[in-house]
């Protein structure tokens, strides 16, 4: 199949690319690099530099290149900042998303995967939370995580372009051949922001309370490894070609690590220490996220293979010193 990666070079993106070129796809990939990294484009993919924002621009790309099937990754996704800055994730991930999805029917594009976010589901009302728990995000970046996923079910409806919404939690690891190692900028997450303490590049980090009612007080929270993220969206792809059904479905590991669980592992992995300082908790911040993946083994024939926590932080560290950034 062919298939244009909107956001193609960035973490997630770049993996995917990887994945479904080992499947034997034809790739593009669009990306405006705000983000992505040049390193991370893989041999044999063509690359576009362009933005979403430019309706022109992904028009042309899609008429030039004719995919099947569209993956759009391209979008901002700190939460904290979307609370700050809506009108950053209004223009980029609902006008962007909209751009595309114009550009998609325009051009009879097929299938669309979407990088979605459990963030559509706010705090949790039950653990696990399955695709059946109540959508009502707490933050502004959820929000248009879940605008989209209803601009997808229309244009099936008007278009007939069949989606999958792959609902993630948390996103970590690098890839376990060590072929990507492309670091994220200014990371916002948990274990990249642990790793940079590990390697010298950060002084100290801030644990948001260690008074949970979890075994060790800190923050539980369901982490996925990208190759597994990855190995998700190839498998959406033959699932919307075989059945023509859009669908909605979680990717995580019904399995929670905590924040000190993660330092502790970074700092055995590394054999260095992570020095951290404990502050108040975040604003709407739950004990606990851990997602019920049991609809993506039954539809997709998905489970996660790389997702414990002593892959997620080797290959990480592994990313660090490939990249020479240890100090």
């Amino acid at each position: 199949m062919k298939i244009a990666a909107f956001g193609g070079a960035g973490y997630i993106g770049s993996h995917t690319v990887r994945e479904l070129m080992d499947r034997g796809h034809t790739l593009a990939v669009f990306d405006n690099l705000s983000s992505g990294l040049r390193g991370n484009l893989q041999p044999g993919a063509e690359f576009i530099h362009g933005d979403i924002l430019q309706p022109t621009q992904v028009l042309e790309f899609l008429q030039k290149f004719q995919p099947e099937g569209v993956i759009h990754l391209a979008a901002f996704k700190a939460a904290g900042e979307s609370m700050t800055n809506p009108e950053k994730y209004s223009t980029n991930n609902i006008t962007g998303s909209l751009n595309l999805l114009n550009a998609c029917a325009a051009t009879g594009v097929k299938y669309f995967v979407f990088s979605s976010s459990a963030a559509t589901y706010g705090a949790p009302q039950y653990l696990p939370m399955d695709e059946k728990h109540p959508t009502n995000p707490e933050n502004y970046y959820g929000y248009t995580k879940l605008a989209i996923e209803q601009y997808l079910k229309w244009y099936d409806q008007l278009k007939s372009i069949k989606y999958a919404a792959l609902r993630y939690f948390n996103a970590a690891g690098y890839d376990v051949q060590g072929r990507l190692n492309g670091l994220e900028q200014k990371p916002a997450n948990l274990l990249p922001v642990v790793m940079e303490c590990a390697a010298g590049m950060r002084a100290s980090m801030q644990v948001f309370g260690n008074d949970y009612p979890t075994p060790d007080g800190t923050g539980v929270r369901d982490y996925i490894h990208v190759n597994d993220l990855a190995i998700g969206h190839a498998l959406a792809f033959e699932k919307l070609a075989s059945t023509q059904q859009s669908f909605i479905v979680n990717l995580g590991v019904n399995s929670g690590l905590s924040v000190l669980d993660v330092i502790k592992a970074a700092e055995k992995v590394s054999g260095r220490k992570v020095n951290y300082q404990i502050v108040a908790r975040r604003a709407g911040d739950p004990a606990e996220v851990v997602a019920d993946p049991r609809l993506a083994k039954e539809m997709l024939g998905w489970e996660a293979k790389h997702s414990d926590l002593q892959t997620l932080v080797e290959t990480t560290w592994k990313a660090y010193l490939a990249n020479g950034v240890v100090r």
